[in-house]
């Protein structure tokens, strides 16, 4: 069926369609009906089966026959390792974990934080709570102690399983001494972790509280698929809130193994036994969908790459993980192409790996920029695809599908949207706008199978954030609009979380560290365009009165004091001091005039500021970093 005829079945009957799709899970009980739509707006998918999440992505394949297949390839050059597991081995190492898990006292309900590098062994993890029906939370490996233990007290977890450390190009960023750090700084304290000693550096173990993963395992009883209801959370994912708090988004089994299973075939256009890359990391979302869950569910092999778009060690490593592995799907961000192309602008490490077996390239993460896209299409002589979704929905709000027969392709837009997802561009009074005017982008409830039924620990902030400010809808956060052919362009953040290298970042956080320093009086945090990471956070000080203090020192302080608090993934870098901030007379910053002015793009006065001078000297203060335009330019 062509994509015309797929969107026009899901919306003709949702229910049947959805139902037709979960025929293709292996369910212990079977539903009864797609939709629960009882307690509207929070609606539930497949709320009266019963499945696990495990057996569909491991032992179905096992009991198909295929167990001798490779399932995982972990490519690392950071470690020059490479292995593959088959489904079998990978079944044999997930019932062991899980069986030693569960001999600790892990039980169906329970959450356990994972926090490791990008090592087959974290998607072992996953897929060990997986088998219990316990709920995992994936932390970025590296992320910093104080916002780890954020995540703690959040989702207090039973166990933590962690790596001694991750590795990268230049160095080696030690996870153990940072799971300290956090356990000390959190009032939950864990029944016990489990940590994954690597050979670049064997971690001190706690006593009555550490275990080692392999003498752990060792003796357990392989643990069975536990069956859990439908709408039984699989998974905590933490994202950036505007708050500063981070929101931990839910994601229910039934319609996580649904919806990935349908977008394997149909967006991806991947079939079981061939070879599907996400250059990612497990601790985002697009690490959990399409690294560890969605290909093995769809019977196909998944890389783990441990390294970097360059440096690990040049600008040609994808080039040579498409090669080596024989991918044929492969999924990046665009910070990365922009990374290789400043690298190797002419292209010319692609002729050093010859890529036979590619068939596709996709970008998410942020907007990819059309000269991006070119260039990429230009060297790997491939379809490059951009798509766009979200923490929140866990997989592609629109897409250009390319298992249901490609669609022209529009520079600029990531094409239209899927089933499931019935698209507005409202008005701030909730009204739809007219084709090619910009607005809220805005989906109709309920939102699909594989969407976040609400957050963890927050029915109301799950309504305050996503359901109150357009009745009926979803909001996503994100401005653009629907052309005449109902292709959908995203042009911006309706808020101020600011997207690094397709991370997206909560300036509320980063402030809350910046305010933290003695010195600081007032601060705000704005994302400036980046040419390689599409934003890159800037820091505007109002210092205490009468500080004497040189600011080189202060700025390098609160440089240092954002590294600690937030980590690395923040990439703050510029931080600059001035006297005032632009407000409005009721108080609040204008951040989103500041980001026009430092992007040199037009802006107008707005109406409610209290004193237009100060905007005047904002952009002097931006021009000492090269950015705003003079007068003489404006």
């Amino acid at each position: 069926m062509s994509y015309p005829e797929v969107y026009g079945s899901w919306k003709s009957d949702p229910e049947a369609f959805w139902l037709r799709e979960a025929g293709k899970i292996d369910w212990v009980r079977p539903p009864t009906r797609a939709l629960n739509a009882g307690a509207a707006p929070l609606y539930e998918w497949f709320s009266d089966g019963l499945v696990n999440t495990c057996w569909n992505a491991v032992d179905r394949h096992v009991e198909a026959g295929r167990g001798a297949q490779i399932a995982i390839i972990h490519d690392s050059p950071v470690t020059r390792l490479k292995r593959g597991i088959t489904y079998s081995q990978l079944r044999d190492r997930v019932a062991s974990l899980a069986g030693a898990l569960r001999a600790q006292g892990v039980q169906k309900g329970d959450r356990v934080i994972i926090y490791m590098p990008m090592i087959p062994e974290a998607l072992e993890a996953m897929l060990a709570c997986a088998r219990l029906g316990a709920i995992h939370s994936v932390v970025f490996g590296g992320f910093a102690a104080s916002e780890l233990a954020v995540r703690i007290d959040d989702c207090k977890p039973k166990a933590i399983i962690a790596a001694s450390c991750g590795i990268e190009p230049s160095r080696l960023v030690r996870y153990k001494p940072l799971l300290d750090q956090a356990l000390t700084l959190s009032d939950h304290q864990p029944d016990f972790c489990v940590i994954f000693q690597r050979e670049e550096e064997v971690a001190e173990l706690i006593p009555g509280r550490d275990l080692a993963w392999h003498t752990f395992q060792y003796g357990a009883e392989p643990a069975e698929c536990v069956p859990v209801e439908g709408n039984h959370p699989a998974y905590i994912l933490y994202t950036s809130g505007t708050t500063g708090a981070p929101k931990g988004v839910v994601r229910a089994t039934g319609g996580h193994l649904v919806a990935l299973n349908w977008t394997m075939k149909a967006i991806y256009d991947m079939n079981p036994g061939e070879v599907f890359w996400t250059a990612s990391d497990v601790g985002w979302v697009v690490g959990h969908s399409y690294i560890c869950y969605a290909p093995l569910i769809a019977g196909c092999t998944t890389v783990v790459y441990e390294g970097k778009p360059v440096g690990t060690p040049d600008a040609g490593a994808f080039w040579r993980v498409i090669s080596e592995n024989k991918v044929k799907a492969f999924f990046t961000a665009p910070t990365a192409l922009r990374a290789i192309k400043r690298e190797d602008p002419e292209g010319l490490l692609t002729g050093d790996y010859p890529m036979k077996h590619l068939k596709y390239c996709f970008l998410a993460g942020e907007r990819a920029d059309p000269d991006t896209i070119a260039w990429a299409a230009k060297h790997l002589k491939v379809p490059v695809i951009d798509h766009w979704w979200q923490t929140e929905t866990g997989w592609a709000i629109a897409a250009n599908p390319m298992g249901l027969g490609p669609l022209p392709v529009k520079p600029g837009s990531p094409t239209v949207p899927m089933p499931g997802y019935d698209i507005e561009v409202l008005d701030e009074a909730g009204q739809p706008v007219p084709a090619g005017t910009l607005g809220a982008i805005a989906v109709k409830l309920p939102l699909p199978p594989g969407n976040l039924p609400g957050l963890w620990n927050g029915e109301e902030r799950f309504r305050k954030s996503y359901l109150s400010h357009f009745p009926g809808y979803y909001e996503t956060g994100d401005a653009g609009y629907l052309d005449g052919d109902g292709y959908l362009y995203i042009m911006a953040r309706t808020d101020d979380v600011i997207n690094v290298a397709g991370h997206r970042l909560s300036t509320g956080a980063m402030e809350e560290v910046l305010a933290s320093h003695p010195e600081v009086a007032e601060c705000a945090v704005i994302g400036v365009a980046d040419a390689l990471k599409g934003q890159s956070p800037l820091g505007l000080l109002c210092l205490n009165k009468g500080s004497a203090r040189p600011h080189d020192e202060i700025l390098r302080e609160c440089v240092a004091l954002m590294r600690e608090r937030i980590g690395p993934v923040a990439d703050f870098k510029r931080a600059l001091v001035v006297e005032r901030l632009p407000k409005t007379r009721s108080g609040k910053i204008l951040r989103s005039t500041m980001v026009k002015i430092a992007d040199s793009e037009p802006w107008k006065m707005p109406a409610t500021i209290d004193d237009p001078a100060v905007l005047g000297e904002i952009a002097t203060a931006l021009r000492t970093l090269g950015l705003a335009l003079s007068p003489s330019q404006a």
